[in-house]
């Protein structure tokens, strides 16, 4: 936006008083900025949650350990509150067998870097050998057709476009091949599914995630392939059509469990019923240490309630972190999430039709929701999924922000955790870190704390904080949004 359009919505918006409240307001997010960049908490904690915990798969043990630390050190912050919200999740275990050789024979045989793709059903355990047919999408797929599939692996091979420079845009491109695969392949007649990585990086890291298996066609197993080895796939099979491949998978899906969402706040001092919620999710691919995707998130959720704390900051609102459970698999904690505030608004709006008299509810009627979940990153603003009105207003704030190297403030996405809160008219928006390199770390073993800059991390950190500082101070104009 022009620097003279936002200084035009900040005179409408602080009438004769501009200069004053930009001052004011730059001053507290200056010292918002010093306390995150001169403090190493949430390197600490990212730190402890990777190395200490680990890969958190929902309904792993190490998912739990998490949920008890986190709940810990919230309570340890002098929070208001701390709380657990119990939600049901899936609990599926990869298993220690994951092999992948293609040719036959000591000498013919090329053993590539590949992992099960998350929820994909087991092998026999001798394995499956089966040969391969080689498909860039599912037209390809459609025109080879039942006479040529049946019986063998299909092998999605769908390279990412390199001219998206948001790589999240070639990233969905590419992840339908992982989430759909096993369906197309199996109603053709295919044994089970290999996809090649959806990362932009060539590398030995096999990228995992989560398939859905449809009801309608048998379940089989499916593997994803390193980016290197998924060129390598294909070279082979361009010489030796008639190549074999062996799958070996030791998968097995276990009965639901229960988890947890971990739930923090601060109470509002003006409008405790008014919440601000932010967060990221606690569970992670365990093939890495869940440190990008989303430890990141996390710590920087939760340091924003200390930076309020060690600041004095008492927020008019209630501002809240909400750190989710099962984001990777079924997005049950979300769900959840999104049960408990359509409840809690209901209450809220009971509130307002009866008047004065009753009690006030706090922390029941959301009023924005931010999520972080798209890396460690430098971060560079916002995108906002709201009303064209709230999205000029906060745009109207990158006077604040753009010295801090904040600068994008325009309608877009929110994240998979908030967005059940979009039917209740929320506002909702998404930390934007520089994507360049998140997909080199995305659901691989090279996801890991070594692989988090403390400077870059501070940064999203501050940038949340300081977002939560505006939209607590001056709010957002209300009205509905138009649910898509």
């Amino acid at each position: 936006m022009h620097r003279l359009a936002v200084l035009i919505i900040l005179f409408l918006h602080f009438p004769g008083t501009t200069t004053l409240a930009q001052q004011e307001d730059s001053l507290v997010i200056r010292k918002i900025f010093t306390e995150t960049v001169t403090d190493t908490t949430a390197y600490h904690n990212l730190r402890h949650l990777c190395t200490r915990i680990g890969g958190r798969l929902c309904g792993s043990p190490q998912a739990e350990q998490a949920v008890q630390w986190l709940k810990t050190t919230l309570e340890a912050m002098g929070t208001d509150t701390a709380w657990l919200q119990e939600c049901r999740v899936r609990h599926w275990e990869r298993g220690n067998t994951e092999e992948l050789v293609a040719g036959q024979g000591a000498s013919m045989a090329v053993r590539l870097h590949a992992c099960a793709v998350g929820g994909s059903v087991a092998t026999e355990t001798a394995g499956l050998k089966a040969k391969v047919v080689e498909v860039k999408d599912f037209d390809e797929l459609k025109r080879i057709g039942r006479g040529n599939i049946e019986g063998r692996i299909v092998f999605f091979n769908h390279p990412p476009d390199p001219t998206h420079y948001n790589t999240f845009d070639a990233y969905g491109e590419l992840a339908r091949y992982r989430v759909l695969g096993v369906d197309y392949a199996a109603f053709y007649g295919a044994v089970g599914v290999i996809v090649r990585s959806a990362t932009i990086a060539y590398d030995d890291f096999p990228h995992t995630g989560v398939i859905y298996y449809a009801d309608t066609v048998k379940k089989i197993p499916a593997m994803a392939v390193s980016t290197n080895d998924a060129e390598k796939l294909s070279r082979l099979l361009k010489r030796q059509p008639a190549l074999e491949v062996s799958m070996k998978l030791a998968c097995t899906e276990y009965p639901e469990t229960t988890s947890y969402n971990v739930i923090g706040e601060i109470r509002g001092t003006v409008r405790p019923e008014q919440v601000i919620a932010f967060g990221g999710h606690i569970d992670s691919w365990e093939t890495g240490q869940g440190a990008h995707d989303d430890g990141a998130g996390v710590v920087q959720s939760l340091d924003v309630l200390r930076i309020f704390r060690t600041l004095r900051l008492k927020p008019a609102c209630t501002i809240r972190v909400v750190l989710f459970m099962d984001e990777e698999m079924a997005q049950r904690g979300a769900k959840q999430y999104g049960e408990f505030a359509k409840a809690q608004e209901e209450k809220y709006k009971s509130w307002l039709a009866t008047g004065k008299g009753k009690q006030l509810p706090a922390g029941s009627h959301h009023v924005a929701a931010i999520e972080a979940d798209r890396g460690g990153f430098t971060p560079f603003g916002f995108s906002i999924d709201a009303t064209a009105e709230q999205v000029a207003q906060i745009a109207a704030w990158r006077y604040f922000l753009e010295p801090y190297g904040l600068f994008f403030f325009e309608k877009g996405g929110s994240g998979v955790d908030i967005r059940e809160l979009k039917p209740l008219g929320v506002p909702l928006l998404a930390l934007l870190p520089d994507s360049q390199r998140y997909f080199d770390f995305h659901h691989s073993a090279n996801d890991v704390f070594a692989n988090v800059n403390v400077r870059e991390l501070q940064l999203g950190t501050f940038a949340i904080s300081a977002m939560v500082y505006l939209l607590d101070k001056y709010g957002l104009p209300q009205g509905p949004q138009t649910v898509k």
